[in-house]
């Protein structure tokens, strides 16, 4: 079934026609100068080409270059030259159980019991071959060792024993670096060469001996 369309009324004609008009407001010119879009394009323009210039003559800092040959960077030669590690020095609150350990357990070479009264120790020496071990003891009532073993009951190392070529230019060239030594000069050690420790605050914890080769 099919509706009908409903009749359209006629249009009188005297009736005006509806239309869509766009209407755009464009700003007149006036004389010959630039439009006001034109203007706003120089002035922005104008202003980058200053700052541009601007820029352009601001100094470049200058980039200074060091050399290696700078005589605050040269360093002479040393007057003594440090040589091989000559032992490890272990506290060992038991010298004799210590030294059977060695000699009967890892088969190394073991010296006798040597006394060092100016130190404060007995010592004895394991042959390594390469280097030795020493093993240390407090020997009288004011031992530095004894009281290194107070604080560590079980033992450990020591210090470390390391060859100088010169030992008297070694300890004149540390005392003008500052690095502290336990006495103002060099003694007689174990070996019956001077020798002379470093403090450890000044050799990054570790006590360091100093031997005459």
């Amino acid at each position: 079934m099919h509706r009908k369309r409903a009749a359209r009324k006629p249009r009188h004609k005297d009736a005006p026609r509806a239309t869509w008009t766009l209407e755009t407001k464009v700003p007149r010119r006036t004389g010959s100068g630039p439009t006001p879009c034109q203007g706003q394009w120089q002035r922005k323009n104008f202003h980058w080409a200053i700052g541009l210039y601007s820029r352009l003559k601001t100094p470049v800092p200058k980039v200074r270059t060091f050399s290696t040959s700078q005589s605050s960077l040269q360093v002479a030669g040393p007057m003594w030259n440090l040589g091989r590690l000559n032992h490890v020095a272990i506290a060992v609150p038991d010298l004799e159980k210590a030294k059977a350990f060695y000699k009967n357990v890892l088969g190394a070479q073991v010296s006798e019991t040597v006394p060092i009264p100016e130190h404060g120790v007995s010592v004895v020496f394991v042959n390594l071959g390469n280097t030795k071990m020493e093993l240390l003891h407090p020997l009288g009532n004011d031992s530095p060792v004894a009281a290194f073993l107070q604080k560590n009951k079980a033992g450990g190392m020591h210090h470390i024993c390391i060859e100088v070529d010169d030992i008297n230019a070694a300890v004149m060239d540390l005392k003008e670096k500052k690095i502290r030594s336990l006495s103002e000069e060099a003694k007689i050690g174990a070996h019956g060469k001077p020798v002379i420790f470093l403090h450890p605050k000044d050799c990054g914890g570790v006590l360091v001996e100093l031997e005459q080769a």
